[in-house]
């Protein structure tokens, strides 16, 4: 919806905030008639998130799909703990709707694909995972033992991509479709930025390879990285060195 932001730290919360942003509704000095306003936004906190066991590295909200909740959108947090934890909003309160595992060590990172349906983590354990959201009828009929609600969907990690890089894997993120189907940009401890591609196999099994690396892309960590939101070819990344890069890609 665009009103909602999320906020986490070292003291294993998470903060869901609604803004109020000039020029959007609810914002200051809102007019409704002509959608004009005038002034500072404002930020309220409507949710405080305790589960997590360790420091919480990351959030994204994505799309619920009408599976979680009643809420339009659900939110991913990735932490020290080495889980990633799934949270909806029912009735307009929040709660974590699922636990989910697959890495060994801290997760730094999760990306919602475009669409929603799938996302993408990386971790200290050099690895990225692969998740798809299933339905809760899907759930029903191929994880009946799943844990949760029977009205909610289903993460599965339905890939994985082991020594992904060299070293800690600290920020992933989805290309916009314009980039071509599922190509995932990653930076990490070992100073390097990749993409990856996928290749084939299926939904419940996606195959991936390596399209692009660009070693040494900082002199230090790679910290974030991120696509262009409109432009399938262009990119950003920040490291430990102080500078921001901007990056053209030819697939």
């Amino acid at each position: 919806s665009g009103t909602l932001l999320a906020t986490c730290g070292r003291d294993k919360s998470v903060w869901i905030w609604e803004s109020f942003l000039p020029g959007t509704v609810g914002g200051a000095d809102y007019d409704p008639d002509t959608g004009a306003s005038d002034g500072d936004g404002e930020f309220e906190c409507i949710a405080v998130l305790h589960g997590h066991e360790g420091d919480v590295k990351c959030c994204e909200f994505a799309s619920s799909h009408g599976q979680w909740g009643d809420g339009d959108e659900i939110l991913l947090t990735g932490s020290y703990d080495d889980t990633i934890k799934v949270w909806a909003e029912d009735a307009g309160d929040w709660y974590c709707a699922a636990t989910l595992k697959a890495h060994s060590s801290t997760v730094w990172s999760v990306a919602a694909a475009p669409g929603g349906v799938r996302a993408v983590s990386g971790s200290a354990d050099c690895s990225l995972g692969i998740w798809k959201c299933y339905t809760a009828a899907e759930k029903k009929q191929l994880f009946p033992d799943a844990e949760g609600s029977k009205s909610n969907g289903h993460w599965k990690c339905v890939g994985q991509l082991p020594s992904a890089h060299e070293l800690a894997i600290y920020s992933v993120h989805c290309a916009p479709s314009r980039a071509g189907h599922g190509r995932i940009a990653s930076g990490g401890a070992d100073d390097s930025i990749n993409i990856y591609r996928e290749v084939g196999g299926t939904s419940d099994a996606p195959l991936f390879a390596l399209d692009a690396s660009a070693e040494g892309a900082h002199k230090g960590d790679v910290n974030c990285v991120r696509w262009h939101p409109k432009d399938g070819s262009t990119l950003a990344s920040t490291g430990d060195d102080g500078t921001v890069r901007i990056w053209k890609y030819s697939a």
